[in-house]
């Protein structure tokens, strides 16, 4: 468990996908921690991972998860955790400085008006962004994703989240942007950015922005 003037948990997540440990902190939306599959050793068996503390001064409204490559030796990945501790605690500062916006409730009758709506928009701004880039798709589609605001597949297909509507048009635009250059750089490495600042130089401010909505 991770100290900061309260003991914070940070959850374990073991992905066969993944080729390196890496740390990420979410905001809190609601009274505890965002649930995930739990993780299994190198022998098929259920593992639980905290141990470890220490003090950064603040208050934390943050969970913490820690990504392992599947076989990963648990010392190691303990070392790692202490290795990127001021990075946690910028991190969880950030969010504690800039909460996220509540999710609004809506009727189905609401959804079902947004939905359509947020189709006709992301269909827009895709085609003109697209042509920005000289890039092709497949399809445009509307979910009620409970985590994203969209996604790119391999097959050249675009998800967006409904609540896309609420966005002010410069966070919209960075968002379509976002998933359309997965098309051509599908991670996130530093070609990908660089296409991304094409169209969005301040992607970075925007990018934090995008991240305290609570979709």
């Amino acid at each position: 468990m991770l100290k900061i003037n309260q003991v914070i948990p940070y959850q374990v997540k073991v992905s066969r996908r993944a080729r390196r440990m890496r740390l990420n902190v979410y905001p809190v939306r609601k009274a505890g921690y965002l649930e995930f599959d739990k993780p299994l050793n190198s022998s098929g068996q259920s593992i639980s991972f905290s141990s470890g503390s220490f003090s950064t001064g603040i208050a934390c409204d943050s969970s913490v998860v820690l990504t392992l490559p599947f076989g990963t030796a648990l010392g190691a990945a303990e070392k790692f955790v202490q290795t990127k501790l001021a990075w946690i605690k910028r991190a969880v500062e950030y969010f504690r400085v800039h909460p996220i916006v509540p999710r609004p409730k809506v009727t189905r009758g609401e959804y079902r008006k947004m939905k359509a709506a947020a189709l006709l928009l992301a269909q827009t701004k895709v085609k003109q962004w697209s042509e920005f880039y000289g890039l092709s798709y497949n399809r445009v589609a509307i979910k009620n994703q409970k985590t994203r605001w969209g996604s790119c597949s391999k097959k050249g297909n675009l998800n967006f989240n409904y609540r896309i509507v609420h966005l002010r048009a410069e966070l919209l635009d960075y968002l379509i942007v976002h998933e359309l250059c997965h098309l051509r750089e599908f991670n996130h490495g530093r070609n990908f950015w660089a296409l991304v600042s094409k169209a969005t130089p301040n992607f970075k401010k925007l990018r934090g922005e995008l991240k305290r909505y609570g979709h």
